[in-house]
């Protein structure tokens, strides 16, 4: 029995072989169940007793982490939808740096009930209507609710930014020293007076030890010691930070080929070198520097010349340390050393040796910028205090991002439920099938408690509906306390977010929501085939 092949039709007569298409309900079914799946599993992490994941990388490099973008970033994926997703989880990381989990569970509740109204056979044209003026609503009720943030400088302002940090940190490993860490990001975002530079916060990872014995350090802390035989302690250091090569002492002479008489003219070539290698360090010591601070290796004998004119030398450090020391001291870096007016030395009071666990440190003290500060880990293993690094740069970020916006609204699902009973109030108000998605935007709102709470083991449903309530009543400070399993005022509770970063995961998600219930096609390009190494074969 032979089989009838039909001919190809519309856009299929001009794509290559093997490119698909998809249309109309399957293109939007395919996008909706991948969003809803990525969805799914980001959900459990949400909230303070979200729960973890364990990823593990081609190389066999494990990683334990509940950061959403973390998640995002390692999982490899296929479906458009899900990319979209990825892509607004690491805006939210870059924009803000917290809310990432958020953003992407609000955006998979928008899909999911944009997905009973297909069913219902409303055109995505007017759930995207509904959906607009609903954001514009749920924006204008947090507007509305917004409080501003007290002068830095009061004790109120300074416990109003313990409460953000503390918010920030509660979901996250830390939340079982949250008060110190909460203090540690505080204070460290304090001394940046103003800047949004988190490049003057140092983060150093000791393993070892336990989380409560982590601590914030004024000053900078480079991972390096000093030269053999020098001093531990330099006090009123000029520094000289220079990316040179300092290892010319030692030729590399038999790694080549070369024509001599005797080997006394190697000899005498390995001299040369040599003294080419001190005439450099003599330039250096031009510079009046008494600490030399080199990101390349510094081989014995410049070694040994520093040591014997009164100047530290540090070697190897590594890019980054470098960078940021000569942002925190004022500092150049240097490759050439022939104008020694021309380059601006880094300064600091004191730099001493201090031990983390096992290893030494550098510490340099009282340096240019005051805001200079580094914050040590300490932690039972490699993948504690990499969560832990991630948890804290979050706090960090959210705290020094309330220099662009002072704003705070509540948290524990009290701004989420004040929205949503904004948006109903605008559905009753709009009439037609727009009010539908209005009311599904609610819904989706709502959502974001009821993850909370049943990430904690709680009874979800009753919660929200309670909480809902008491919104209607006029109690708009009400909010979920995961510990009591209850409604209680957020106010109380000490539960603030940055207004910020709602707004940011407010319109992310529904901006994504709405790109993706635009589509109604999807084509796959032709996977490109692979050219044989050798075609006369």
């Amino acid at each position: 029995m032979t089989q009838l092949r039909l001919p190809p039709t519309g856009l299929q007569k001009v794509l290559k072989s093997s490119s698909t298409e998809e249309k109309g309900e399957n293109a939007r079914l395919s996008l909706l169940t991948g969003a809803l799946a990525i969805t799914d599993l980001l959900k459990t992490t949400l909230g303070p007793r979200g729960m973890d994941k364990i990823l593990l990388s081609p190389s066999g490099e494990v990683s334990v982490t509940n950061d959403g973008a973390t998640i995002l970033k390692s999982v490899y994926v296929d479906n458009p939808a899900v990319k979209i997703l990825v892509d607004i989880a690491l805006v939210q990381d870059d924009e803000i740096g917290d809310g990432t989990t958020s953003v992407c569970c609000l955006a998979g509740e928008l899909l999911r009930e944009a997905e009973q109204l297909l069913e219902r056979r409303l055109h995505p044209q007017l759930i995207i209507a509904g959906y607009r003026a609903a954001h514009r609503e749920a924006l204008k009720a947090l507007e509305e609710a917004a409080m501003a943030l007290p002068a830095k400088d009061t004790p109120a302002g300074y416990e109003a930014l313990m409460n953000v940090a503390r918010t920030a940190l509660s979901s996250k490993v830390l939340s079982q020293c949250r008060e110190l860490f909460a203090k540690i990001a505080v204070d460290a975002v304090i001394r940046l007076q103003g800047s949004t530079n988190l490049d003057h916060i140092k983060i150093i990872k000791k393993p070892g030890g336990a989380l409560h014995e982590s601590f914030l350090a004024e000053g900078f802390i480079l991972e390096k010691r000093f030269g053999v035989g020098q001093k531990k302690r330099v006090e009123n250091a000029k520094i000289l930070i220079a990316n040179t090569p300092m290892d010319t002492d030692k030729i590399k002479i038999y790694g080549a080929r070369v024509r001599t008489e005797s080997i006394a003219r190697v000899a005498e070539i390995e001299q040369a070198e040599q003294e080419k290698m001190i005439e450099k360090c003599r330039r250096i010591l031009g510079y009046g520097c008494n600490v030399f601070v080199n990101r390349q290796l510094i081989y014995n004998r410049p070694e040994q010349f520093f040591t014997d004119n009164g100047i530290n030398s540090i070697e190897h450090a590594d890019f980054d340390g470098i960078e940021r020391l000569a942002l925190v001291t004022g500092g150049e870096i240097v490759s050439t050393f022939d104008s020694p007016g021309a380059i601006r030395l880094g300064e600091c009071a004191v730099i001493e040796e201090i031990m983390i666990g096992d290893d030494a440190v550098l510490h340099f003290q009282g340096c240019r910028a005051p805001e200079a500060c580094s914050i040590v880990i300490r932690g039972a293993n490699q993948q504690i205090l990499d969560e832990a690094e991630r948890s804290l740069h979050d706090a960090l970020c959210v705290l020094s991002q309330l220099v662009v916006d002072s704003r705070l609204v509540l948290g524990a699902g009290c701004s989420e439920a004040l929205m949503a009973n904004a948006v109903d109030a605008c559905a009753a108000r709009m009439g037609g099938k727009a009010a539908l998605a209005a009311e599904a935007f609610a819904r989706a709102l709502r959502s974001l408690p009821g993850l909370i709470a049943e990430n904690a083991g709680l009874d979800a449903t009753s919660l929200v509906a309670e909480l809902r309530a008491a919104h209607a009543q006029g109690n708009t400070s009400a909010g979920l306390d995961i510990l009591s399993g209850s409604i209680a005022d957020a106010r109380a509770l000490g539960v603030v977010e940055s207004f910020r970063l709602k707004a940011h995961v407010l319109s992310s998600a529904t901006e994504a929501a709405e790109m993706i219930l635009r589509v109604d096609d999807v084509i796959k390009s032709a996977p490109r085939k692979m050219e044989p190494a050798h075609p006369h074969m």
